[in-house]
């Protein structure tokens, strides 16, 4: 899976579906796409993450009391 890193716009590839679903963790483990070169796995803040189409991540990715705020 690929989301936009809404900083430089370069697309992230998503190493651990789960950390991205888990609404506990507020960073993921994903890799760059910029260049012709595979890049090293790094960590990027899900705030900073949006899906190519430009829609947000849903609240129960990224927002432990999701629930409660409903």
């Amino acid at each position: 899976m690929y989301l936009k890193h809404t900083t430089s716009s370069d697309l992230i590839e998503i190493l651990n579906i789960k950390e991205l679903i888990d609404p506990s963790r507020g960073s993921i483990t994903g890799r760059s796409h910029v260049g012709e070169e595979m890049q090293e796995p790094a960590s990027f803040q899900k705030r900073e993450l949006i899906f190519p189409s430009g829609e947000m991540l849903p609240q129960c990715w990224i927002d432990p009391d999701y629930k409660k705020k409903m």
